[in-house]
């Protein structure tokens, strides 16, 4: 894979300055309109709702998932889709369930939903666990593996320049603010959008052309190949495996690890929902975008978000799907094999210009995730810690100082942290990475907020002990429950699997992921309502409630059928 050409260098150029070009338009546009905080971090009246649902796809659309879901898409095929499909449901849950009280009850961050609706020992826990989640978890993995694909991209050996400029593109956009931030959003995920189609329907031209020898490749023709080449990659259910201990030399074995991923339909009873509902309804990253709009503009952005998640796996998976299919057949002598790599080994195959825009997409991708993430964790550190527990009395202008050095602190430590890749992102496989480190607290968090929104007598205590219990389980689940209950109980089904790492086989015993998340919120909810069943019968810190706010209108009802319609044909047609 060599160095970009001149033309693709223009092209990433031209990105470049349109998005900072606008970013000084909009940042100049409105700061004389409002200095104030709730401007700043949330835009506060200021989104449409085509700018909430762009924002909100650019901001989920990163690293993780071009380069990890890529990935997935390489080592299982499309049944990683499910976490994509499954959030366009759980956006239409989002908009009319869960927006309606955050917005009927003014609430502008996820803690702060905890000590309105809990206590401040309750809000002040997460708060802390959050920054920590959001710089050591997720702005690290954003910035490694997108750095790594773009590095790789160009050749190796610019890791770490790469990664010094997208902080600082990224640094550029947040530091102008939730405005700057959700209208440029509106451009990266255009350019993603094309960028990334434009790569896929070369990737299928390529298959056609190196798998069928068609002189001119044909992306239909090309899609058909990889179906036929690898149909065990078009099943959205993968099957339970008939043996529960593998070794290398076992053809089972692969489908093992393969299914501690993703274990089949039983991950629809379990873990599947709770990463999705908490991820978009329970996660300051992503609710910010809507919590400074009124109902209607907030709900329909949500709603186009969720119909554009439909067409993203066509993006972030695909191309994975086409590297395993050259790669089985010798067509990538490049290519190692190791699944986070698949991404770039596509682009590789790129001509002149089209490598521009791919790369131009990737980066907004990358750019728009980090800048949105620094973005809510200054958010979250300036209102709900500097505000409240270390300058009360804060001014306007202080508060957004605070917040801009807040977003400079952090994008410092994840500088750090994957300079040198200490928390082994790499060899864990990004998308799994970020889903099960984040699925530890995912829980206890989901449980929290459900019960506090939807059940009255509901306690701080119960949430203390709700979201400290889910934690404790997903570990025990995940590191002890095996020694103790062994591998089959009526609960779960352990797997022991081999796995050959730079030339080191490793045994290993685990329990699907998803799985361990599903129990562990179902015992922390039937905890939580026990311990709520000795309090009062209405907890005096209950939400209001108007259920006339859970109504939608024609336009809305339509948007939300028509996406299930076509998640439907999509389930039906890959079963």
């Amino acid at each position: 894979m060599g160095n970009l050409a001149t033309i693709d260098i223009v092209i990433f150029l031209v990105y470049f300055v349109v998005v900072t070009g606008y970013g000084i338009w909009i940042y100049n546009r409105k700061k004389s309109t409002s200095t104030g905080s709730k401007d700043y971090f949330l835009a506060e009246g200021s989104l449409t709702w085509w700018a909430i649902g762009a924002s909100l796809i650019a901001s989920n659309i990163s690293a993780e998932q071009f380069i990890g879901m890529s990935g997935e898409g390489f080592f299982v095929g499309i049944a990683v889709a499910a976490y994509e499909w499954i959030a366009a449901i759980a956006l239409i849950i989002i908009a009319v369930w869960f927006i309606p009280i955050y917005l009927k009850n003014k609430i502008y961050t996820m803690p702060q939903f905890l000590e309105t609706r809990y206590n401040k020992s309750v809000s002040l826990i997460m708060a802390v666990f959050w920054l920590f989640l959001y710089v050591i978890v997720n702005l690290t993995s954003i910035l490694y593996l997108g750095a790594l694909a773009i590095d790789t991209l160009l050749g190796g050996d610019n890791l770490h320049i790469i990664m010094i400029g997208l902080l600082l593109m990224a640094l550029l956009i947040g530091l102008g603010g939730m405005k700057v931030i959700g209208y440029t959003d509106v451009i990266q995920v255009a350019v993603l959008i094309i960028g990334g189609f434009a790569t896929v329907y070369m990737a299928l031209q390529i298959v056609d052309q190196r798998i069928n020898g068609a002189a001119v490749g044909n992306a239909f023709a090309g899609f058909q190949t990889l179906m036929n080449e690898a149909p065990q990659h078009f099943k959205l259910m993968l099957d339970k495996p008939t043996t529960t201990t593998t070794t290398l030399a076992m053809p089972e074995n692969l489908s093992v690890q393969k299914y501690v991923v993703l274990p089949g339909l039983a991950m629809y009873f379990a873990g599947q929902w709770i990463v999705n509902l908490n991820y978009w309804g329970c996660n300051q990253y992503i609710t910010q975008r809507a919590l400074g709009a009124d109902l209607k503009t907030a709900r329909t952005g949500i709603l186009f978000a969720g119909f554009l998640k439909l067409f993203m796996p066509i993006i972030v998976m695909l191309p994975g799907i086409a590297a395993y299919v050259l790669y089985t057949k010798g067509h990538l002598p490049g290519f190692n094999g190791v699944k986070d790599g698949a991404y770039s080994a596509i682009l590789g195959f790129l001509p002149s210009g089209l490598k521009g825009l791919a790369v131009a997409a990737l980066t907004a991708a990358i750019v728009a995730s980090l800048a949105g993430k620094v973005n809510s964790i200054s958010t979250i550190f300036t209102l709900d810690i500097y505000k409240k527990y270390l300058k009360a009395d804060a001014t306007e202008i202080q508060m957004v100082r605070t917040g801009r050095w807040a977003i400079i602190v952090a994008m410092f430590v994840a500088l750090a942290f994957t300079w040198t890749d200490v928390l082994g992102i790499g060899g864990e496989g990004g998308f799994t990475f970020i889903q099960k480190y984040t699925g530890f607290i995912s829980p206890g968090v989901f449980a929290m907020f459900l019960l506090g929104m939807f059940w009255k007598r509901t306690t701080g205590t119960a949430a203390l002990v709700g979201v400290l219990l889910g934690f404790l389980l997903a570990i025990f689940f995940n590191s002890f429950a095996v020694d103790i209950f062994g591998k089959e109980t009526l609960l779960y089904t352990a797997f022991t699997y081999e796995k050959l790492e730079n030339g080191v086989v490793h045994t290993i015993t685990e329990i699907p992921f998803l799985i361990n998340m599903g129990w562990s919120f179902f015992i922390t909810v039937a905890v939580m309502v026990m311990i709520s069943l000795a309090g009062p019968k209405v907890n005096p810190k209950v939400f209001a409630i108007d259920t006339t706010m859970f109504k939608v209108d024609n336009r809305t009802l339509v948007l939300i059928v028509v996406t299930l319609l076509l998640l439907t044909a999509l389930y039906v047609r890959f079963w």
